[in-house]
């Protein structure tokens, strides 16, 4: 097992009714700009009680954070934070708009003249304007992490940001919420948090016995609970599974003591800035292609995950490391996700080269748990997925 250092101060208030305890995790005569999406929290009752749990608050809202937050709409509320002297944000949504309050939290305390360097020099942030989560999607685990991804529409950027001030200090998580989400979402939920383990564990065996074991469970759960919230929504004990799978695949415990790689997201972000593509679907895309590509690295791993998760039994690591591709492929379909970018876009051609081209103005020279994975592999790999 690698040395590791952990520390997660966010904390969970997990389940029925819960978004009611936001007021006491909220300083006492703070000026809140609570944070949402395009306005679904207004249909599904979650406004309802996030307003009411904030009435001895002095509250501004700030709607409209995309699917893929978007720079210049997130500096608009940046701008609001400093000309009102907010003192607290309070992301109510799913990943993006929490990784966008956290680029406001931490533009908002830059002091360098452009904020996009926080993204595009990976300037970390190490205090930001404090500020919780009320989470209506589950997938990407930001209520319980310090990452973020922004989107730049002008450029055709995806870049990831982070550091030790963009925890949330708290993070509602209400299965009730998943009733009221579209198949759809739910689907990318699943591939999405399913994606964030297989970073962290597909890569090489380092005897790190107890984070392979938690990571093959949140799998197996996600694996398990796929067809009954994808069939209902209202299932409350599927949704719990659900959204606390999503939670714990990227809180940072599954990483510690063990080589990731992140590869994968790399790239399909980059497919997301150029065709719009829902990030969940883009590394569903990768994923696959990648695997294949670096198979003599990722073999030994790959076996045991087919062995474990999905239960194959009988054959040479190799030949069982080939099947736990394919069973991998399988899920996604089986969630009604495509896994070739021509499924998704006419205009495939050249993607490769752009992306190559855009890791080498990066200097993003050595990708993956080994720093192998160089822009010609990524190129490469890219072109296996068309």
């Amino acid at each position: 097992m690698l040395n590791f250092e952990f520390h997660n101060p966010t904390k969970v208030l997990f389940g029925k009714g819960q978004i009611a305890k936001i007021k006491n995790e909220i300083p006492e005569g703070s000026k809140v700009l609570m944070v949402y999406g395009g306005g679904s929290i207004k249909k599904n009752g979650v406004y309802d009680q996030v307003t009411k749990a904030l009435e001895d608050f002095e509250v501004v809202e700030f709607q409209g954070v995309p699917p893929n937050p978007e720079y210049a709409i997130l500096m608009e509320a940046v701008k609001i934070v400093k000309d009102q002297n907010i003192d607290y944000l309070l992301a109510v949504g799913g990943g993006s708009v929490i990784d966008g309050v956290k680029f406001i939290s931490s533009a908002a305390k830059f002091d360098g003249e452009d904020a996009w360097d926080i993204l595009a020099k990976g300037i970390r942030t190490y205090e930001g304007v404090p500020f919780g989560t009320v989470l209506t999607l589950p997938a990407t685990g930001s209520e319980m992490n310090s990452g973020s991804v922004i989107t730049r529409a002008e450029t055709k950027e995806k870049r990831t940001m982070g550091g030790p001030g963009l925890f949330p200090q708290f993070s509602v998580l209400d299965p009730e919420v998943v009733h009221s989400i579209p198949k759809r979402q739910i689907a990318n939920g699943l591939v999405d948090s399913f994606s964030h383990v297989i970073e962290q564990y597909l890569t090489y065996p380092v005897a790190a016995k107890l984070q392979d074991r938690i990571a093959e469970s949140v799998m197996q759960t996600l694996i398990e609970v796929a067809p009954k919230i994808m069939k209902d929504p209202s299932d409350y004990d599927a949704a719990s599974d659900f959204m606390w799978s999503c939670t714990m695949a990227l809180n940072g415990l599954l990483r510690m003591g063990t080589p990731n790689d992140w590869a994968t997201h790399m790239m399909a972000h980059e497919l997301t800035a150029l065709y719009g593509i829902d990030h969940a679907r883009t590394l569903a895309i990768i994923h696959p292609s990648h695997l294949r590509h670096n198979f003599e690295d990722k073999k030994e791993k790959l076996a045991q995950y087919g062995e474990r998760v999905w239960g194959i039994r009988g054959g040479t690591i190799e030949e069982i490391a080939e099947q736990a591709i394919q069973k991998t492929e399988e899920y996604f379909h089986s969630l009604e996700i495509d896994t070739k970018l021509s499924a998704y876009t006419e205009d495939y051609e050249g993607t490769a080269e752009i992306i190559a081209k855009r890791f080498k103005e990066r200097g993003w020279e050595g990708l993956g748990e080994r720093k192998n994975v160089t822009p010609d592999d990524a190129a490469k790999i890219v072109s296996m997925s068309y």
